[in-house]
């Protein structure tokens, strides 16, 4: 371990287990009865969760899995809402070694098939409301074994199997294995621009780069208060708001409900949050509010305000402080970094728009031909690998992922330039991933979704500027000739993408053209039809098919 994480842990003694310091360790150096999670239900009840409930809950997940056969290095999965539920079964999960994946609560039943199929999950957590979408599909599953439900109070079935009647056998006692730091740990899947999601694989000593960014970049101190607002669906929700959190023993906050501005600020105030990590869309809808419902609230305990997902506009960093006189500063990762590696800090000059500087990492601006360019001159953003949260593989995808590192250093795929003081500033994505409001959508399974209804004959997805969501998903489609655009065909549209996929792919805006323009070897020409969304010029349009 190097030399600069040795105030991070104690003593780490050869066990990297990421749950071992989020719940055992705590308890041995006297947390135990410390409240690691506030739960906070979408009808405001308040449940308080010690590191000894999480202990003994997890251990019982640990052991319930071994005792269904699960063992070191297998897949299993989560689908369910945001809930404490979760997080014991994540941990549990990753107390045997086996490898952890969580699933959003959203996701459609092709979305849940293409990520099940792909990391060959042989258990899924769920509940009843979400069993159905899992029927449908588990035929086509082959490695799924079995099913356990949260909220079922007996088994159904051999396969289908209770949650609560599995704890009640289970020993809430476990010794943890000795973990190897290069032992995989968790599963992410994210979307390509065509082609099926990607699992991105991760390693349980991704945890010494999520608790020194924990500590250094998000400046969270012993005693305080945090409140990461992610999904742990999403990597920031699991780096930040499961391991580095609990792993450092500090009391954090999750709430499960919906975004509404004054429940969300009685939880800062009631709360006294001192640290708040959360993305630029939920400020910018923040900022839609009378000034005067913030005016009324006390922040005086709220540190910092860090934001995550997407580029943090300047107007909402004016609005922060104009309102809340509070600064907030961005931070930019991938589901492959695994944490911050660039970011903006508290006694760092704010240069409103930039992504920061990059933290313990080279991070180098690279042309088509794998050279450094000067500052000022826009390129591929890159990083040297080796920093600890480097993700270790595609699942299934070793050739992608070597493509990755091609020119020797991890290219994150997207565009950007350095300044002459170091900051980075984000240009654009260099493929076709639409980041709506902080969550990435591949528009080729959008567009998948759409061909299965018969009033569309063609469709081309595309990501457009947006002030809210930051891009917002559009949608050219071609119908059949026998159909009449209206809000019944529009309406029928959106409903099976988001219960195929998810809400948060379901276009925001329909186009209807001629058709969708593809170049000559039939690849939708996506750049093109952002032109025409943009008014921007077209460029090339040489291989466009006649």
């Amino acid at each position: 371990m190097k030399s600069e994480y040795k105030s991070i842990f104690e003593r780490v003694d050869d066990q990297f287990n990421i749950a071992y310091f989020c719940t055992s360790y705590q308890c041995e150096i006297g947390n135990g009865d410390r409240v690691a999670v506030r739960w906070i239900f979408p009808d405001l009840r308040v449940q308080n969760i010690t590191f000894q409930q999480f202990e003994d809950a997890s251990n019982q997940c640990a052991n319930m899995l071994l005792a269904l056969g699960i063992s070191e290095g297998d897949p299993v999965f989560t689908f369910l809402p945001r809930s404490p539920e979760l997080f014991y079964f994540s941990l549990g999960i990753l107390k045997i070694k086996a490898i952890a994946g969580i699933l959003f609560s959203n996701f459609g039943e092709e979305a849940l098939l293409d990520r099940l199929g792909d990391s060959r999950a042989r258990i899924l957590l769920t509940t009843k409301g979400f069993l159905r979408k899992v029927k449908a599909i588990w035929n086509d599953l082959p490695a799924l074994q079995k099913v356990i439900v949260v909220d079922l109070d007996e088994h159904e079935s051999e396969a289908i199997l209770s949650f609560r009647a599995l704890m009640k056998d289970a020993s809430d006692e476990f010794d943890i294995p000795k973990t190897e730091p290069e032992t995989p740990s968790v599963i992410h899947y994210t979307s390509g621009s065509t082609g099926k999601p990607k699992g991105v694989l991760h390693i349980h000593k991704s945890i010494l780069r999520q608790v020194d960014t924990f500590r250094n970049i998000l400046s969270v101190e012993d005693g305080d208060v945090f409140w990461c607002t992610a999904d742990p669906g999403w990597v920031t929700g699991v780096s930040y708001g499961i391991v580095a959190p609990m792993s450092q023993g500090i009391t954090q906050i999750q709430y499960s409900g919906g975004l509404k501005a004054y429940v969300w600020f009685d939880i800062l105030e009631n709360e006294k949050v001192n640290v708040w990590y959360t993305a630029p869309t939920a400020l910018r809808m923040l900022m839609l509010e009378d000034d005067e419902l913030f005016q009324s609230y006390d922040l005086g305990k709220l540190k910092h305000i860090f934001s995550v997902g997407e580029p943090l506009n300047p107007s909402v960093i004016d609005w922060s402080r104009r309102v809340l006189n509070k600064d907030v500063y961005d931070t930019w990762f991938q589901t492959e970094t695994g944490a911050i590696m660039i970011a903006n800090k508290p006694g760092m000059e704010i240069r409103p728009g930039s992504m920061g500087k990059p933290y313990r990492v080279k991070a180098v601006i690279l042309n088509e031909n794998g050279e450094i360019q000067p500052d000022r001159r826009q390129g591929r953003l890159c990083l040297e690998p080796g920093w600890h949260s480097m993700f270790i593989n595609y699942l299934n995808k070793v050739d992608v992922y070597k493509k990755k590192f091609a020119s020797g250093y991890y290219d994150t795929g997207d565009i950007a330039y350095k300044d002459e003081s170091g900051y980075f500033w984000f240009f654009g994505r260099g493929d076709d991933v639409i980041n709506t409001s902080g969550h990435l959508v591949g528009p080729f399974e959008i567009e998948s979704a759409l061909l299965e209804i018969a009033e569309v004959i063609e469709a081309g997805v595309i990501g457009a500027p947006d002030e809210m969501l930051y891009e917002k998903v559009v949608a050219y489609i071609r119908l059949n000739p026998d159909i009449t655009w209206s809000k019944a065909v529009e309406l029928k549209l959106r409903l099976h993408v988001s219960n195929k996929l998810s809400s948060l792919a379901t276009p925001q805006e329909f186009l209807i053209v001629d058709s969708v323009p593809k170049n000559k070897s039939g690849k939708i020409m996506r750049r093109l039809l952002k032109a025409w969304y943009t008014g921007e010029d077209v460029g090339d349009i040489s291989t466009l098919e006649e």
